[in-house]
C-alpha cells in the first residue's frame, strides 16, 4: 500500500473454522473499502483448516490480507502481539476468528474516532447462539464515557477500536502468560491512558458467537486458572488505578462477574480441596480488594456467595447455592425500613458476617418479590346483597409485614413491571385506601408470610386487577397476584333480587387474577342506549364516506379540461 491505511484489523486463529470464513468475508466487505483497511491475520497453529483458509483469503486479496503462519502459543495474546509488530493502520480493531462484522462497523467506529479525537471506540456488540453480552454501555451512542461512571468495566474484552499511535506510546501489548483474560489488561491500561473514549451504540458493530460446541477458549478454562488469572488481572489493575472509588468502579466488576462465576451452581459438586482452595483465593483478594463500596454496590445474591466464600464457611456457601437453585430466592426479614435475605449464615454467630452482607437494594427487590409470592386460595364470601373476594397469598418475607394488603386496582400495570412480574413504586406514587379485612401469620414451612384478605366487592361493571402491596426496607411493592395453572372460583351472582351482578375470577394472558364484574339484566334504558349509540356511529360513518365521496367526485368533475368544440 502506498500510503497507510485507516485501520489494522488483527485476527488470531486457531482451529475456528468454519466459523472463520465468515469472520474474514464479514472483513472484506466492509464498507469502509479495502483500501482504507489492512487485515493482519496470526494463524497460531492450528491443526484444522483454518491456515489454509487465511493463506486462500490472502492470494485472493494480497493487498489487504497479510498472514503469518507460527507455532501454537497456548492463547490469543502472543498472535495479538505479533500482528501489533506489523500493523501500519492509524487505528487497529481487534475481532475474534469466530466472531464477524456488521458491514458499516469500521467506517461508522474511524468516522467517530476522527470526528471526537477518540483514543478508544466501542462499537455495539450482540452475542449470537446464545453468547451473553453486557449490554448496559450500549444503551446510547456517547462521544465521551468514563471508565469510572459508565458501564464499560463491564466491557473490557479488546474488541474495540484503538488509536495505534497510544498503543505504541505506551507500549501496550498482552500477557502471554494469562490463559483467560489476557485481553482485560490491554484494554484496562488503553482506557486509563485514553484522553477520550467514545460509544457507538446506533448500530450493531460485532457479533460475538457461541461455538455449537462451545469450545471459546472463555468456556475451557477451568476454575483456578480462571481464579490466578482474575488476581493478576485485580491486581495490575490496582497498579495503575490508586485505592478509592475510581479503582472500585472497575474491580467491582471482578467480584460481581469473573469471582462470581466461580460459585455458581457447579460449585457444591466440586471437589472438596477445590472448594477450599477457590474459597481461600476469593477470600484473598477480598481482604485487599473488598471495600464498602463494592460491597455495597453489588446484588445480594452475588454478594452474600463473596462473603461467605471469604468467611470460609464452605458449608453454608454450598447450601446457599443448593437451596437457591432447588427452592428459589429465600425469604426477605423486614425490619423496620431495612430488608435482609435470608441466607444461609445470616446472624449465624459461628461465621460472624455483618447484616450488611444480607442488606437487600431496590433494584434487587421487585423480582424476589414477585418470585417469591403465591396464591395458595381464593374464593367468594356471600352475605344478603353483598359479596366478598377472598384469597389467601403467600409472599416471601418474614417480620414486620403487617402493612401487607390486597387491592382490587382498576387498570393495566405499566410494561416495565412485565420482566420482574412487579414493580416498586415511587416515593410520591397515590395509593387509594385498602379496602377490606387482613390478616397474616408465618408459612408453616418457615419461607414466608402468608396473607389472609377479604375484600367487598362493589356493585358495578368493571375488570380489576389483584395485587398484593407490600412494604420492604422503606418502599412500597405492587405485585399483581398469578393465577395461571391454578384453579378459580365458579362465578358467582348476587345482588338485589331481579337485578343480579355477576362475579368471576379470570386469569389474564399476563397470568395475572383479574376480578370481573358485570350487571346481569343491564336496565332497559341501558340497552337502548347502546343500541341507539350503535346506530348513531354507523350513520355518522356513513355519512363521512358520503361526504368523503363526494369532495372526490366533485374535484374529479372540477379538474376535467372542457372540450375544444367548434362553432357552427
Amino acid at each position: 500500500m502506498s500510503t497507510a491505511p485507516d485501520v489494522t484489523v488483527v485476527v488470531a486463529v486457531y482451529n475456528t473454522m468454519p466459523y472463520l470464513t465468515e469472520c474474514l468475508n464479514s472483513l472484506i466487505g466492509q464498507s469502509i473499502g479495502r483500501k482504507r483497511l489492512e487485515i493482519v491475520a496470526v494463524d497460531d497453529g492450528s491443526t484444522d483448516d483454518s491456515g489454509a483458509e487465511l493463506d486462500r483469503f490472502a492470494e485472493r486479496y494480497p493487498d489487504t490480507v497479510k498472514v503469518i503462519h507460527q507455532a501454537n502459543s497456548g492463547g490469543p495474546a502472543a498472535p495479538s502481539n505479533r500482528a501489533l509488530e506489523v500493523a501500519t493502520g492509524r487505528y487497529v480493531y481487534f475481532i475474534g476468528s469466530d466472531d464477524y462484522l456488521g458491514e458499516e462497523a469500521l467506517e461508522r467506529m474511524v468516522k467517530c474516532a476522527d470526528k471526537n479525537g477518540s483514543d478508544v471506540v466501542v462499537g455495539k456488540m450482540v452475542g449470537t447462539n446464545g453468547r451473553y453480552v453486557h449490554q448496559a454501555l450500549y444503551k446510547e451512542s456517547d462521544p465521551d464515557v468514563s471508565l469510572y461512571d459508565s458501564a464499560l468495566p463491564f466491557t473490557l474484552a479488546n474488541t474495540k477500536l484503538f488509536r495505534r499511535e497510544l498503543v505504541e506510546q505506551h507500549k501496550l501489548r498482552f500477557p502471554e502468560h494469562l490463559p483467560v483474560g489476557s485481553d482485560q489488561p490491554f484494554t484496562i491500561e488503553a482506557c486509563v491512558r485514553a484522553k477520550k473514549i467514545s460509544v457507538v451504540a446506533d448500530y450493531t458493530c460485532y457479533y460475538a458467537v457461541k461455538r455449537g460446541d462451545a469450545s471459546n477458549i472463555t468456556y475451557r478454562a477451568d476454575h483456578l486458572a480462571r481464579l490466578r488469572c482474575t488476581a493478576e488481572i485485580m491486581d495490575f489493575t490496582a497498579d495503575l488505578i490508586e485505592a478509592g472509588p475510581k479503582r472500585d468502579a472497575v474491580l467491582r466488576r471482578h467480584f460481581t462477574w469473573e469471582l462470581a462465576k466461580l460459585v455458581q451452581d457447579d460449585f457444591p459438586a466440586l471437589d472438596g480441596a477445590l472448594r477450599r482452595e477457590i474459597c481461600t483465593g476469593i477470600a484473598k483478594l477480598a481482604d485487599t480488594y473488598f471495600t464498602d463500596g463494592i460491597r455495597d454496590a453489588m446484588d445480594v445474591k452475588r454478594r452474600v456467595r463473596i462473603c461467605l466464600a471469604r468467611a470460609g464457611a464452605v458449608d453454608e456457601l454450598c447450601e446457599a447455592i443448593t437451596s437457591e437453585k432447588e427452592n428459589g430466592a429465600p425469604p426477605f426479614v423486614v425490619e423496620g425500613d431495612r430488608a435482609y435475605a435470608r441466607y444461609p449464615g445470616f446472624r449465624d454467630p459461628r461465621i460472624g458476617l455483618a447484616d450488611r452482607c444480607y442488606e437487600l437494594v431496590g433494584e434487587a427487590v421487585p423480582g424476589r418479590l414477585a418470585g417469591g409470592t403465591e396464591l395458595l386460595a381464593s374464593g367468594w364470601e356471600q352475605e344478603d346483597d353483598r359479596m366478598a373476594y377472598t384469597a389467601s397469598v403467600k409472599v416471601g418475607v418474614l417480620g414486620d409485614v403487617d402493612g401487607a394488603v390486597l387491592r382490587l386496582m382498576r387498570g393495566a400495570m405499566p410494561k416495565s413491571a412485565d420482566k420482574p412480574k412487579a414493580r416498586r413504586l415511587k416515593a410520591d406514587h397515590q395509593l387509594p385506601a385498602p379496602v377490606g379485612t387482613f390478616t397474616s401469620e408465618p408459612a408453616q414451612d418457615g419461607t414466608g408470610t402468608v396473607l389472609h384478605a377479604r375484600v367487598p366487592l362493589e356493585q358495578r361493571t368493571v375488570k380489576l386487577g389483584v395485587r398484593l402491596y407490600v412494604d420492604v426496607a422503606g418502599s412500597t411493592y405492587e405485585i399483581p397476584v398469578r393465577g395461571q395453572g391454578l384453579p378459580m372460583p365458579l362465578a358467582r351472582l348476587w345482588g338485589p333480587e331481579g337485578d343480579p351482578y355477576r362475579a368471576s375470577a379470570v386469569v389474564n394472558p399476563k397470568g395475572r387474577v383479574v376480578i370481573d364484574t358485570a350487571q346481569l339484566y343491564p336496565p332497559k334504558r341501558a340497552l337502548v342506549r347502546r343500541a341507539l349509540g350503535g346506530l348513531v356511529r354507523k350513520l355518522k360513518s356513513k355519512a363521512v364516506a358520503l361526504r368523503s365521496s363526494g369532495a372526490k367526485k366533485s374535484k374529479s368533475i372540477g379538474s376535467k379540461k372542457p372540450n375544444g368544440s367548434k362553432r357552427k
